[in-house]
């Protein structure tokens, strides 16, 4: 018998043999090929990774949580066809209503529901549904419906201090008391009404009036009081610059201040008084912030020296009770007026406040401090100053508690 063809046999089955008892690295699926062996070098294969969906956008959530009410475009749905009462839902395409509230109070009232601000409990809390930073991009496309840039943002509407006018322009009611202390006891009063037209601009009307001790009593008695009106002051302001990228707002404000009180009793100058000036305000780390105002008194009667005045408030605003709690501002004042002329002298104030809103939807808010005399002091006492403001824009005098 030959040997050749026997010698091949055995020779094919030792090739044969790593064969049979080799395990493939991964089980090979039904009809997908012959399967391949890696070798003790080849790197190791993981299954093809799910593709990563994208999040949704600002105004794909919108779309899906708010546009059912507030409407596809964002200007709202009628109550008839919601079936609510009125009020009707807002229209976020408004500029005039969506540029004056700042983009946290929407996210918190979206958060938490309408009644977090005193607003009606038809607006839903949203908090379970969607996270903060959901909401954030919901608010950030609805605030994008208001295409007009010429809208300073809400934001830019800081605590007003007792003595340094605001640059952003406002819809409210101010009633501001000064109470005279030492030997000139005097309770001087001011109310305020600004009104906001345009984007831009604002006017304001100014009113004082109060009681006063007289120098020179007129009774029997010592310490004989008057009573009136003083200089009603009518001003007009105008935004210069607003960004929000740099935090800062710039304004220039026109006065008029009317011959208007009785002079013999101490309540008036006899004489109009124009007076411009610019306000400033920039955002500063830690939500604090400066404002600052610089203007001029020019008496219209040449008998009388033009003033120079500054004004400069630093402040913070904190809410310990967290983002819908009372928000409380504590706030610090310089203030310094100069005669424009050689030779006189600077007179300066420091003014310490807090001003804390009242009310759940905070358009209702108080200020109180003490102006203290730094330099001239002779004949200058301390004074004691509050206010209280009102909103009205945000609301009835009585909503909103």
């Amino acid at each position: 018998m030959s040997t050749g063809p026997l010698r091949w046999t055995v020779l094919s089955l030792v090739l044969a043999l790593p064969g049979l008892f080799v395990t493939p690295t991964h089980a090979q699926d039904a009809g997908s090929g012959p399967a391949t062996v890696a070798g003790p070098d080849a790197p190791a294969t993981t299954p093809a990774e799910a593709p990563v969906a994208a999040a949704p956008t600002g105004q794909e959530l919108y779309e899906e949580a708010c546009a059912n009410c507030h409407g596809p475009d964002g200007t709202g749905m009628s109550p008839t066809t919601l079936g609510f009462a009125d009020p009707a839902p807002p229209d976020f395409t408004d500029c005039e209503f969506a540029s004056r509230e700042p983009h946290g109070d929407f996210v918190w009232v979206a958060q938490e529901g309408g009644p977090l601000r005193g607003f009606d409990r038809m607006m839903p809390a949203f908090g379970d549904a969607l996270t903060e930073e959901e909401l954030e991009r919901v608010v950030g496309y609805i605030k994008s419906l208001c295409t007009d840039e010429r809208w300073p943002q809400g934001e830019f509407n800081l605590p007003l201090a007792l003595a340094t006018e605001k640059a952003y322009p406002e819809d409210e009611y101010v009633f501001q008391s000064t109470v005279g202390t030492g030997d000139a006891p005097s309770v001087m009063n001011n109310l305020v009404y600004e009104k906001r037209f345009g984007a831009r601009n604002q006017v304001e009307i100014s009113v004082p009036f109060g009681w006063r001790e007289l120098s020179e009593p007129q009774g029997p008695n010592d310490g004989d009081w008057a009573g009136g009106l003083g200089d009603v002051a009518v001003g007009l302001k105008r935004v210069l610059f607003h960004s929000m990228g740099s935090g800062t707002i710039t304004s220039f404000t026109f006065e008029a201040i009317l011959p208007t009180g009785d002079e013999s009793e101490d309540f008036g100058k006899g004489y109009t008084v124009l007076e411009p000036f610019l306000t400033f305000a920039q955002f500063l780390p830690l939500e604090s912030f400066v404002q600052m105002q610089a203007g001029a008194e020019l008496p219209t009667d040449t008998d009388f020296e033009n003033e120079g005045f500054f004004r400069v408030a630093l402040g913070r605003t904190f809410t310990p009770g967290g983002p819908w709690g009372r928000a409380w501002s504590p706030m610090v004042e310089f203030l310094a007026s100069r005669e424009l002329e050689d030779g006189a002298s600077t007179t300066w104030d420091l003014l310490p406040q807090m001003q804390v809103t009242l009310n759940q939807r905070q358009h209702i808010m108080a200020n109180f401090g003490v102006r203290l005399p730094l330099t001239e002091t002779e004949g200058r006492d301390p004074q004691l100053m509050v206010y209280v403001l009102w909103d009205w824009f945000d609301g009835g005098l009585f909503e909103g508690w």
